[in-house]
């Protein structure tokens, strides 16, 4: 062969050998084994219906067209974060990031956008078909305690995590709950950037059976979307949630207060009412059978009968066990009427008496 032609030759089987042999490392890593690491882990926790934490992470060997679903461990598997909303986007850049109910494990799936997760599954399922990835772990250590401060000679944790309560997602900011020198309790809603704050309080420790009394300066002035409510709550189920609400829900037309006894679509566990302008004081009186609300003018220590509004439940009242008092003042999502301005609400007192 002439030492042209050979040279020629030469030159182009190894063209094809470099070709044979990048396009053969690009097909390794195309290839590869798709997989699910953690960047944020949760702290342990019981569930807790209340309180979302977040979760972060990334993904290799991803392609368009697939999606993270996770879930949270407690007793059993719980989709995240809720069961109307369990797909989780996958950045361009390959990363993803949520919110999850606590639970004291955490789990991903990497899956195809055909697949439809059930609501709670006993045990995680195994990869395979529209399942291309799983990953696990156990929840991190818990944080340390919350903050608290002193109001009306209880002590009160400072809430400062988020939650989805009433439906709208709301997150929480220890320096919107303080107390000033006269001794008075503030809740602040305020706007972070792009991001409203809430702020909510709740006792250290259960009370149970006996009469709850609230005295809240004028709030008149709040704004339809805004939420101020005292109530029970327990966080291990059922809730045993009953509520003195100070809102519109983002309707200007509407009264401005209710009184509830979960769960509230029932019709007859709820009872609205109007709020007047100027301080007020609420009672909720809890009784085997039976949960009496009443709202007076002023700052009354004993219950008269100028009340502005009044109801007794009989039907649904729940026993006590492990719930707590809980003073939110929160943003309720009106696409309506959204909230435009920070708030303050003032209370004064709160008494309970067995």
């Amino acid at each position: 062969m002439p030492a042209p032609i050979f040279s020629r030759v030469l030159t182009l089987s190894l063209s094809i050998l470099v070709f044979l042999v990048l396009n053969s490392c690009h097909a390794v890593r195309n290839g590869a084994e798709p997989s699910i690491q953690f960047s944020r882990v949760p702290t342990a926790g019981d569930g807790d219906p209340e309180k979302l934490l977040a979760i972060e992470g990334r993904v290799s060997g991803f392609r368009p067209g697939l999606q993270i679903v996770l879930f949270a461990r407690s007793g059993m598997w719980w989709v995240q974060p809720f069961a109307n909303q369990p797909f989780t986007t996958i950045q361009p850049d390959s990363t993803w990031k949520s919110l999850t109910h606590p639970g004291s494990a955490y789990a991903a799936l990497l899956v195809d956008s055909r697949f439809h997760p059930l609501p709670t599954i006993s045990a995680l399922p195994n990869k395979g078909g529209l399942i291309l990835a799983i990953a696990s772990v156990e929840g991190s250590k818990p944080a340390a305690p919350p903050k608290t401060l002193t109001f009306s000679g209880y002590q009160w944790e400072i809430r400062n995590s988020a939650s989805d309560r009433a439906g709208s997602l709301n997150f929480f900011d220890q320096s919107n709950a303080w107390r000033d020198p006269a001794g008075l309790l503030h809740l602040r809603i305020s706007k972070l950037g792009e991001q409203w704050r809430s702020a909510e309080v709740k006792l250290t420790r259960s009370l149970g059976y006996g009469s709850y009394r609230f005295v809240v300066r004028d709030v008149s002035h709040l704004e339809p979307a805004a939420v101020l409510s005292f109530f029970t709550w327990d966080d291990a189920a059922p809730s045993r949630e009953m509520d003195i609400e100070i809102s519109r829900w983002g309707e200007p037309e509407d009264k401005n207060a209710q009184y509830v006894v979960q769960p509230y679509f029932v019709a007859a566990n709820s009872v609205r009412f109007l709020a007047p302008a100027g301080l007020l004081t609420h009672w909720m009186i809890w009784e085997p059978g039976r949960g009496s609300f009443r709202t007076a003018r002023g700052s009354q220590s004993k219950m008269g009968s100028n009340f502005v509004a009044q109801h007794v439940f009989t039907s649904g009242i729940p026993s006590p066990a492990n719930e707590r008092i809980h003073l939110n003042f929160y943003m309720y999502k009106s696409k309506r009427n959204p909230l435009r301005h920070d708030a303050e609400v003032i209370i004064e007192k709160f008494e309970f008496r067995p």
